[in-house]
């Protein structure tokens, strides 16, 4: 008996071909998303923990704010790490602190940095540069009706010259100095904060008041709009003569005050003084939490710089020169890994 032939296998109809079609589709979509992940999240790799502390600055002081807006990112970027803030008197003895193990993390002006290193104060070796951030900018701030027209002028008067542990009170002995004033013996120096100078110069309290931030600083801003108040050129002949000096003086250079950063208090654009702020912790601090730390600097730029107007101009071209601090470990994985 002749066999009878089986039926034969039903060829790729259409439905067959979109199924397998779907399939494919969903495979390269699920390669895709796995690349993503691995692009996004550090997937492999121990997300950093711990706790940090991070010295900031007086209460009305953009250190202060900016710090406030950092740690907001680094619980949204670092949800393993606990950022505590800790106010201070500024620069200087913010330095200290991270040196000493007080904090772990702070901004600094670079001269101050530069004077902590010169003068060879405790733990200066260990101290590690992460981001140079934004510059500070001079302003000397006297009434409106005021005759002061320059740093000369003060000789005799009230001046507010910043607290002992500030950045404020090396620029403003240094820039008296070039003026021809002796900081303790031709003005009266009232060691005052950001926090207190300007109620004390509305109040007659002061005769003017020296501090160095970024533009516009909300306190010297809210003085101005509420009391005629007048800034004092500070020209490049007075920078030539504090470069003389030498030494952290270098890092301070000449710079113009916008006319739209106090309206209030300026006719046009003030010559100045201005001096670039670092990003500073020590070798002690464990490198994938330094490139985190980093990586949240750069990264929320935008969004604390809508608050904090000098966050803008952080630039990752430049945030890789933290002289006269060499980069830590940690900040150079980072950089390294977004070079283009």
């Amino acid at each position: 008996m002749p066999a009878v032939p089986l039926p034969s296998s039903p060829g790729p109809g259409p439905r067959g071909a979109r199924r397998r079609r779907a399939l494919q589709l969903a495979a390269v979509l699920l390669a895709v998303g796995g690349l993503l992940l691995w692009w996004l999240l550090p997937l492999g790799q121990d997300q950093p923990s711990g706790r940090i502390t991070f010295s900031t600055g007086v209460r009305t002081g953009v250190y202060q704010r900016y710090g406030q807006l950092l740690k907001d990112a680094l619980d949204r970027e670092l949800p393993r790490v606990a950022t505590t803030l800790r106010d201070s008197e500024g620069s200087q003895q913010n330095l200290a602190r991270v040196a000493s193990g007080e904090a772990d993390f702070t901004i600094a002006t670079a001269d101050a940095v530069a004077t902590y290193l010169q003068e060879e104060r405790p733990g200066a070796e260990d101290l590690r540069g992460c981001t140079r951030l934004y510059d500070d900018y001079v302003q000397l701030v006297v009434a409106k009706g005021s005759p002061v027209r320059t740093a000369a002028d003060l000789r005799g008067l009230r001046v507010g010259v910043g607290q002992e542990g500030s950045g404020v009170r090396l620029l403003a002995d240094r820039l008296l100095d070039a003026a021809g004033l002796d900081p303790s013996q031709d003005v009266r120096p009232v060691p005052a904060g950001i926090d207190t100078m300007p109620k004390l110069l509305e109040q007659g309290r002061l005769d003017a008041f020296f501090w160095s931030g970024g533009l516009p600083t909300n306190a010297v801003l809210r003085l101005s709009e509420r009391f005629p108040v007048r800034l004092v050129p500070l020209d490049r002949e007075l920078v030539d003569r504090v470069h003389e000096e030498g030494g952290p003086s270098r890092y301070y250079r000449s710079a113009v005050i916008p006319a739209d950063a106090y309206p209030a208090a300026q006719d046009g654009p003030v010559q100045t003084v201005a001096v670039a702020n670092l990003l500073v912790t020590t070798d002690r601090m464990d490198a994938a939490l330094t490139e985190g730390v980093t990586r949240t600097v750069i990264g929320s730029r935008d969004r604390v710089g809508r608050e904090v107007h000098p966050a803008q101009v952080v630039d990752l071209r430049t945030a890789i020169y933290t002289d006269p601090l060499p980069l830590h470990e940690g900040a150079r994985r980072y950089y390294r890994s977004v070079k283009p």
